[in-house]
């Protein structure tokens, strides 16, 4: 018998035992299965026999003779998850458009053959132990839409190729070990998140290196450098904005406060001068503290319910605004610790509602009010004379 005949007489005999799966996806599906296993607390793979039809099986979804989506692991929350590496055969699933392992304790690279899945929208491989760098191939994916690779052991950069991918909508790559510069994103037009905290990012940020389409940003605890105020104010569309724990310089631009954001975090970073919203901001959250900024307080950042401005060079007095929010319990934290304030209007009488907290502690004042500060606030309540006297 010819190979042809055989291969012929196998398919007959798989469809036989399985319905119509295509004979490809069959095998793949086998050696997916050889090379993971089950952890212990885990049954995913109880449904596997592979003489029943494995369009039944657990996490595996068809359409017609193929699979066209792959989810390994129980999706349950708390689940234990698979150990054990990923097949490169996972790239003969050619209809594949979904494939998702969940957290677990699947270890190696990622498989380079992945560039073969070109009906790829969704790749959700995070909180394992996947080392290696991202595969260059994944660039060539250009129907996919969200990359999930985040709570890994990835190392390397992320392929300028991923940058240029045309229906990407997120990309999740925090809490892993890659480094160098982030690519630019100017051509991913349909890319409304971008997750990156928790790396080794270094350099700067070119003004058009990420579209208008961007709504989250999370770059935090990175080694990022640069101004961002040309960048910044492009992305109007920002919903969440974390920059916190890099060493980005310049000014804040005003524009940024009057974005859609529930949330503002540039905490940590070297972004000096003024702080000048153009109107009330109505941010919930925002933390400035630890960076450079200078002049007087704005007004406009009275409507903030948890404002961090302290570990700055604040100076001049605290607005009055500021004092009526916080004693109506408008604002649940203010911290102006650690700046060069040099007085606020509030009696020393004045009753602080237990909901609010208030930190004025070393400044270029005697603090009217004694109020707990935070441990980090250290001990000493006035900044030293010959200080302030250079303001």
């Amino acid at each position: 018998m010819d190979v042809a005949s055989y291969f012929l007489l196998f398919t007959c005999f798989l469809q036989s035992v399985r319905g119509i799966l295509d004979p490809n996806d069959f095998l793949a599906l086998q050696s997916i299965r050889k090379s993971l296993h089950d952890v212990p607390g885990s049954n995913f793979f109880a449904s596997w026999d592979f003489t029943a039809d494995p369009c039944n099986f657990a996490g595996v979804y068809c359409n017609d003779d193929k699979v066209v989506a792959l989810n390994l692991g129980d999706p349950r929350a708390g689940s234990p998850g698979l150990t054990g590496k990923l097949d490169h055969s996972i790239s003969k699933l050619s209809a594949l458009a979904d494939l998702t392992v969940v957290p677990g304790r699947i270890y190696g690279p990622l498989p380079q053959s992945l560039s073969q899945l070109k009906n790829l929208r969704f790749l959700g491989v995070s909180r394992n132990f996947i080392s290696g760098e991202i595969p260059v191939g994944l660039g060539q994916l250009r129907n996919i839409r969200t990359i999930d690779l985040s709570y890994n052991q990835l190392t390397g950069t992320i392929p300028p190729s991923i940058g240029t991918l045309p229906q990407l909508t997120n990309l999740i790559l925090g809490h892993n070990r890659l480094s160098g510069s982030v690519p630019s994103f100017a051509s991913a037009y349909s890319l409304t998140r971008l997750e990156l905290k928790h790396n080794t990012f270094s350099g700067s940020l070119a003004p058009y290196s990420l579209p208008p389409s961007v709504q989250y940003l999370s770059l935090s605890w990175n080694k990022l450098t640069g101004p961002l105020d040309r960048l910044l104010t492009r992305l109007n569309r920002l919903n969440y904005l974390d920059l916190s724990f890099n060493q980005f310089t310049g000014p804040i631009p005003a524009q940024i406060f009057s974005f859609p954001l529930s949330n503002l975090q540039m905490e940590r970073n070297q972004f000096s001068g003024p702080v000048q919203p153009v109107n009330e901001v109505t941010i919930q959250t925002v933390d400035l503290s630890f960076n450079r900024l200078s002049g007087e307080v704005s007004p406009m950042l009275a409507s903030v319910q948890n404002l961090y401005l302290n570990n700055n060079g604040f100076t001049g007095q605290v607005p009055v605004s500021f004092v009526e929010r916080l004693l109506s319990a408008g604002i649940q934290i203010l911290y102006l610790q650690h700046n060069f304030l040099t007085g606020i209007a509030i009696s020393p009488t004045a009753e602080i509602p237990v909901s609010s907290t208030l930190c004025l502690q070393y400044n270029c004042m005697v603090p009217p009010v004694q109020t707990a500060c935070p441990f980090n606030a250290g001990k000493r309540k006035i900044r030293p004379p010959q200080q302030c006297n250079r303001r």
